[in-house]
Formats: C-alpha cells, structure tokens, sequence
C-alpha cells in the first residue's frame, strides 16, 4: 500500500486523484492533505480518508512533506507557487506525481538535478502518454515526441479575427474542463508552449525533435516517433483520472480507473498543423526553453499576469502572448541558476508586466 500526500486537494486534480483512491482502497492510504484554502472541504477530506495531517498554504504544505512519511507526493497546485513543494518532496525522496507543470519549468536545472531515475512522474496527460510510449523502446531509438493539441476554443480562427474575443469565449473549452489559467492558457497556446519546455525537462528530447499537433477529439493524447518509422501513441477517452492513476501507481496500472474507447464503434480523429501565425506561443516557448536560465521563471510568471490582466479587461486576447514577449525582451538573465534568483526574476516579470499593462 503506497502512503500518499495530495497537493491542491480542493482542486480538479485533487478531487479527481481521491476518486482514484476511494475506488482503489487497498492500493493508497492518504496521509496528508493540503489545499490553499478552503478549510472546510479539506477537513471534509480528511474525514472520509482519516487522514490525521491536513495544512493550508505553501509553507504549512513544504513542512508536512518533510515531516509526514510518504511514498508518492502528488503536486496538484496551479501555477510557480508549486515549486517549494516540488523541491521538498524530491529533497525527502518521495516520488512525485507531477501536476504542477509549472514548478518543473520554473525550476529547470535545479528541479532536475534533484530528481533520481524515475522519481518524477508526469501526470498532464500528454507527459503521461509520452512516458506509455517511451516503453516500448530505448532512448537512443527515439526520432521525435508529438504533443497532441486539442487547439481549444478557438481552432482554426484567423488571427485577426481573435482581436475582440472575450473573457468567456477563451473560457469555453471543447474538451477538458480546467481552471481560469489553465483553461486561458490552453486557448492562447500557452499552455501548450509550457508542456514543450517540460517535455525536454523530463525527456532530455532536444526542442528541434518536439512537435506539436493539433487533434480536436482529444483523444491521442501524444505520441513517440521512433527511428525505424514506427509511432507509438496512447489513446484514451478524455479522462484525467487515468494518467493521475498512473502518477500514483507508477509504473504499475490499475485496473478500471476509466473506460476504454469503444473501437466498434464509427468515428473520425482529425490532426491538422499549428498555425503558428494565429497562435505564436509555441514557437516563443522554444525560444524561451533554448535560453533556459531565469527566462522559463520569467516567461511564465508574465503569462500569469497577463492573463489575470485579460479576465479584468485590462488587455485584449492577444494582448496576452505579446505582453509575454515583451517582458522576456528586457530580461537580463544571471548567468547562475539559484532559488533566490529565480525568485527575484519572478518578481521582476510580475512588475514588468504591470508596468506594460498599466501603459495599454
């Protein structure tokens, strides 16, 4: 029975990882809890699992991870704040089940140097379905990783014609049902441009030998091209119970986490290529990854800003990935990569991008 400690309880990926462990009673004990502030929900919580250590808050969630035994951490906080907790875990040796894509690319060099073989395990379900297909061979016979786009809201729109968007078409998503950054991101692109960066991170695959494609049914969730011609993919309904299942129980699998597709049945799956005129994030995420240093800290706290900036009507849509760029152009990168650092880069994005958006 694996010992478990879940971050961002209250959250989409909290709740969801505790239906894992309520329908897999023999295979996880919860032992810790951690949301950011709803009390009352994790307290409801820890009375259903008897989970004797609760906290509320970065600080309190970075003290019960080194304090309370445990086998797997799952980090299912939004955004950089998720880093401290990231590096806790890895610091006490705890395997961790990887949410919170942004501690990962924030942190760089400093998270992976941390980590030991397998010791981090994605659960965005692209890296989770990148790590299924990595299986089926060696590191050296790998050509290239395909992250899948569900190309959001607005697929197939001009650019032009994303100028007047509003705050609640960006959030009317066909597919996954996510939080307000999350779900901002995945309709500028960002968040795609963000999943780029942690595929390198956790794969060692070069930015060149990382392509995105857009598939609207969501239903690949990405795939691995390998050297003979061969691709593997992994395909599944759009259900993040299951990579959250195997972020628990890795490299083992349960059985019944979610249901199969129905292969008798009649049905389409499209792939088109990015438009990268329309949507430029991606390609500015290379570039930010290739720079590495401060600039992935930088890049994603401006975007964090930025999209806050978009909900109160500060800026328009597309506003959001040119603020971004604009910021990263006056950053000046420290050569050395250190907590404090980083930190002080976040800062200074943060303030930068205010700055730039009090002046539109």
């Amino acid at each position: 029975m694996k010992r478990v400690v879940i971050l961002g309880s209250t959250g989409s990926i909290g709740e969801q990882a505790l239906d894992v462990v309520r329908k897999n009673p023999s295979k996880f004990q919860i032992v810790g809890l951690v949301a950011g502030s709803n009390g009352e929900r994790v307290r409801s919580q820890a009375e259903e699992f008897s989970v004797e250590h609760t906290a509320l808050g970065i600080d309190e969630a970075v003290k019960l991870i080194r304090e309370v035994p445990a086998d797997v951490v799952l980090n299912g906080i939004t955004g950089s704040v998720g880093l401290a907790p990231t590096i806790a875990a890895l610091e006490a040796g705890r395997t961790l089940a990887l949410a919170n894509k942004e501690s990962l690319i924030v942190g760089g060099d400093l998270v992976t140097g941390l980590a030991g073989p397998d010791q981090i395990v994605p659960v965005d379900s692209e890296h989770s379905a990148i790590a299924q297909a990595l299986r089926a061979g060696r590191a050296d016979e790998v050509r290239r990783l395909v992250l899948t786009a569900s190309g959001g809201p607005f697929r197939g729109r001009s650019r032009a014609s994303l100028r007047d968007v509003t705050p609640a078409e960006a959030l009317a998503h066909p597919t996954w049902n996510m939080g307000r950054m999350v779900t901002t991101n995945s309709a500028t692109l960002m968040n795609k441009g963000l999943e780029v960066i942690e595929a390198h991170l956790l794969f060692g695959v070069s930015y060149s030998d990382i392509d995105v494609v857009v598939h609207p049914q969501s239903i690949v969730h990405s795939m691995v091209e390998f050297i003979d011609g061969s691709t593997i993919l992994q395909a599944s309904p759009p259900d993040m119970r299951l990579p959250i299942a195997l972020g628990l129980s890795w490299p083992n699998r349960l059985a019944h986490v979610g249901e199969p597709l129905d292969w008798g049945a009649a049905g389409t799956w499209d792939f088109e290529p990015l438009d990268e005129t329309a949507f430029p994030a991606v390609a500015l995420a290379k570039e930010v990854g290739r720079a590495r240093r401060s600039y992935p800290a930088v890049f994603n706290a401006a975007n964090e800003e930025a999209v806050h900036a978009f909900h109160d009507g500060r800026i328009g849509f597309l506003d959001i990935v040119e603020l971004v760029r604009e910021v990263l152009e006056a950053h000046s990168a420290p050569e050395t990569l250190t907590l404090e650092g980083l930190a002080e880069a976040e800062r200074w994005a943060r303030e930068r991008a205010q700055r730039l958006i009090a002046a539109r």
